[in-house]
């Protein structure tokens, strides 16, 4: 039931967050989306600092005690108050190198996010171990209720890159005075030292690891706004952002409560084994069309929903959503890692990875931002592939059980990606949204026509998921 209600709330911030986007994408401009992207690098890196792998070590932890959870507490606020000082300090020097003096503007509003993080890490813990993704749900969709309609406020003013400042910050705002206000929990117990140091062998190899990701999921961005221009980053950033949308909110809700439930069933091996499949299979059953679907029909998509203006987004949008095909299975498998290693393994394989994605990037970026975009499918799939054969050390399937599970999903998927292709052309006169429409509604169905006549084992779990969702 975590699992729908979770996935429940995603679909609806999801779809909420895609009209957002559309209306500030219509009345901003590239180049700021551009500037935000560039400090999106920053706050991304310094939100895993201010957690510091904690929160998920509480969550893995069997009984956390008051004095656990406000020696956390305590750990994350001064964190995150030396980091908005440090990164607000030295936010004049990046306006400089990159030629944006308003980038030194944004910086002290913008990385607010910091200190008010930390005051909500703990509450979304407790959440998260009591299991009220139901909760959860609602707070999360409320916040990007009240930051959505800032954001569109703002752009409506005038305001350019502020309405992405303020729909950030107001998005964290709202969700740290909503979970204080559903919270029980008012920092009670004392702060340990002693705590902390027990606890930071597990946390800081997450952080570790997390902080590497940080840096490679953005760097590229660094290097595009430098070496390009803010508004070619905006094309790029627009197309990263859009095609997020669909991948972190499946796997935010996924992640959130598959981490918490792989935990309690951890010591069954043969459970363990056969949830994770099962987890697989309904993720790539969803996943694998979306993404591949977006392809399909992308040129029609931006043209009704984002205008002319942004249609040099579409093919870095393409090539990205392939992205969106990996990185859900990768997580799933990271999950398993955090679940069962005692995190040294994780650290190894991370550094293994980001070897080969230096050397990606390194060839990439100097070359065209299509090949940076294209690099960073190929290090997504490198990553899954690790991930997944990492994982099966410790959940007992083999790669070519996972394989033979996935490979009909992606088959049915490819022949879904043909038939909307060829029907393109065959409707080309028709008026842009019926020809979305057709398509949309004619590769819906062929995927799911062609599921229900080859009885797919992933179809009947997905039945599951949607009957337990009604209840």
């Amino acid at each position: 039931m975590g699992v729908a209600w979770s996935v429940a709330e995603k679909i609806g911030s999801m779809f909420l967050q895609v009209a957002v986007s559309i209306i500030v994408a219509r009345l901003l401009m590239p180049d700021d989306f551009g500037v935000m992207a560039i400090m999106t690098f920053f706050t991304a890196l310094a939100l895993v600092v201010v957690d510091s792998g904690f929160s998920q070590m509480l969550i893995r932890k069997n009984a956390p005690t008051a004095d656990d959870y406000k020696s956390v507490f305590v750990f994350n606020v001064a964190v995150s108050i030396v980091l908005y000082v440090v990164l607000t300090l030295t936010a004049p020097m990046v306006a400089r190198f990159y030629g944006r003096d308003v980038i030194a503007r944004i910086a002290p509003v913008l990385f607010l996010l910091l200190p008010i993080n930390a005051f909500c890490v703990i509450q979304n813990t407790i959440f998260t171990r009591r299991f009220r993704f139901d909760l959860l749900s609602k707070i999360n969709f409320a916040s990007s209720c009240i930051a959505g309609v800032a954001a569109i406020a703002m752009a409506l003013a005038g305001m350019g890159v502020w309405a992405l400042v303020g729909q950030r910050l107001g998005m964290m705002a709202a969700k740290a005075a909503l979970l204080w206000l559903c919270s029980d929990w008012r920092a009670d117990g004392a702060f340990s030292g002693a705590t902390l140091r027990a606890m930071s062998p597990f946390s800081f190899r997450l952080m570790f690891t997390d902080i590497i990701s940080a840096v490679y999921n953005n760097v590229a961005q660094l290097f595009i706004g430098k070496m390009y221009s803010t508004d070619t980053l905006g094309y790029f950033n627009q197309a990263q952002k859009l095609k997020e949308l669909p991948v972190s909110s499946a796997m935010q809700s996924v992640q959130s409560v598959t981490y918490p439930a792989l935990s309690n069933i951890k010591d069954d091996a043969a459970k363990f084994a056969d949830s994770y499949r099962r987890v697989m299979m309904v993720t790539a059953f969803v996943m694998f069309p979306a993404m591949v679907g977006m392809i399909a029909v992308a040129d029609d998509m931006f043209a009704l929903l984002l205008g002319e203006r942004w249609m040099p987004t579409v093919p870095y949008f393409r090539i990205l959503s392939l992205c969106g095909v990996f990185y859900p299975l990768s997580m799933i498998a990271y999950n398993i890692l955090k679940v069962k290693s005692d995190g040294s393994i994780i650290i190894r394989l991370e550094v293994m990875k980001k070897i080969i994605t230096t050397v990606i990037l390194a060839a990439t970026i100097p070359y065209s931002v299509t090949a940076v975009a294209w690099g960073l499918v190929a290090t997504t799939a490198v990553e899954a592939a690790v991930n997944i054969a990492a994982s099966t050390r410790f959940a007992r399937i083999g790669v070519f059980a996972i394989l033979r599970t996935l490979a009909p999903i992606a088959l049915l998927t490819a022949a879904m990606y043909f038939v909307v292709t060829g029907i393109a052309p065959c409707i080309a006169g028709l008026h842009i949204l019926a020809r979305l429409a057709i398509e949309i509604a004619a590769g819906a169905a062929f995927y799911l026509l062609a599921a229900m006549l080859f009885r797919m084992e992933a179809l009947r779990e997905m039945k599951e998921v949607v009957v337990r969702l009604r209840k």
